[in-house]
């Protein structure tokens, strides 16, 4: 008897402390506030995106870096892309992601698929995610679902898919598929987060037990 409870006792631990490692992974994942308003929607036109630096409005290509053409002769290693780049890249692909957000929130659904084309990393999650909804809203269900699934194939904890995802399902009729995914984010440390109450609100506020 001693063993077993021993065997137990550590068996809850474990749990315990992958549990407590999943709660941060999702939290990054949690949006709880609509965007600002900017002048993104409030002066520029024709999709184009806010550039505070420029103080101008600019269409969501020339917000890309430049392509640089390696010079003849350059050693292999020397062709891929420098820290700096990537990373300037990354800054780009967040500036076009909050104006997609904005141009969501403001019911631009194709401005906001135009910014998020024009993202360098086509296989982020948060890109296929909000790519997903917009699409969903434009009435492309089949496409939208898509998204949402190759988002959870890149990071089966980004639960703010999941919530998009159930919503989508309940608006098809699937109302246990909706539930499915209510216990996934839950199971995976998101039951405080946004995503878990706009889905559970979609649900008609009912708490699943399995």
């Amino acid at each position: 008897m001693t063993m077993l409870r021993h065997t137990m006792l550590l068996s809850f631990c474990a749990a315990v402390s992958l549990t407590a490692l999943v709660p941060a992974r999702a939290a990054d994942s949690d949006t709880t506030t609509p965007p600002v308003a900017t002048e993104t929607t409030t002066t520029c036109t024709d999709g184009k995106i806010w550039n505070e630096e420029k103080k101008e409005c600019l269409a969501p290509e020339d917000m890309k870096p430049a392509e640089t053409t390696p010079a003849e002769g350059t050693p292999a290693d020397d062709k891929a892309k420098t820290e700096e780049q990537k990373k300037t890249e990354r800054e780009i692909d967040d500036k076009l992601y909050e104006a997609a957000r904005e141009f969501a929130y403001a019911g631009q659904y194709e401005n906001a698929l135009r910014a998020l084309r024009t993202a360098s990393d086509q296989e982020d999650p948060r890109i296929l995610n909000y790519l997903g909804y917009n699409t969903r809203k434009l009435g492309n269900m089949e496409l939208g679902m898509r998204y949402y699934k190759r988002a959870l194939q890149k990071d089966g904890n980004y639960i703010l898919a999941r919530s998009y995802m159930g919503q989508a399902l309940i608006e098809q009729g699937d109302i246990e598929g909706a539930r499915v995914q209510l216990v996934e984010i839950r199971d995976r440390g998101g039951e405080n987060t946004w995503a878990y109450r706009a889905l559970l609100q979609s649900l008609g506020g009912e708490r699943v037990t399995y």
